[in-house]
């Protein structure tokens, strides 16, 4: 699995390990200071040796681009936060469909629907599950209950004999 960290922060890590290396410490040894594997020190180490230091340099993950820009994404976030009624969304909370929606209409682009739950993921929401409350809860009730009922009903703490 891949570590934590910026490619930026990875490339200074590889690059420690090379001047570690440099230096005559064994796998183990720059695998421990770095924190690292020692299957990763020798993957680094082998790379060194072929190619020096710019072989341990980070290379940029090509992929399908986004469909959605960043300004768009920003648009989109700014659009989640004004809420479903605004858009004319029965529901009072964002789903995967209806977001799915809202991106077709608003900007013009068509995502799998499975596919909007990582995206949001991606821009930093979270699935939240709704509240569920009974109509017929009585909120004053409870309090008396808790206040009257629950102490009367719960154990005293043991004292020691």
């Amino acid at each position: 699995m891949r570590p934590s960290g910026s490619p930026e922060a990875l490339e200074a890590r590889r690059k420690i390990a090379a001047r570690l290396f440099a230096q005559g410490k064994t796998l183990t040894e720059v695998a421990v200071s770095i924190g690292c594997s020692v299957s990763s020190a020798f993957r680094w180490k082998e790379r060194w040796k072929h190619g020096g230091s710019r072989s341990l340099r980070a290379h940029q993950h090509l992929g399908r681009r986004s469909r959605l820009s960043h300004e768009q994404c920003d648009e989109l976030l700014v659009a989640l936060k004004q809420g479903t009624n605004h858009w004319g969304y029965s529901p009072s909370g964002w789903t995967c469909p209806l977001v799915h929606d809202l991106i077709r209409r608003r900007f013009g682009v068509k995502y799998n629907v499975d596919y909007v739950g990582t995206l949001l993921h991606r821009l930093g929401w979270s699935p939240q599950k709704p509240e569920q409350r009974a109509r017929e809860r009585d909120e004053w009730a409870i309090a008396r209950w808790r206040r009257d009922e629950w102490p009367r009903l719960k154990k005293e703490p043991r004292t020691s004999s």
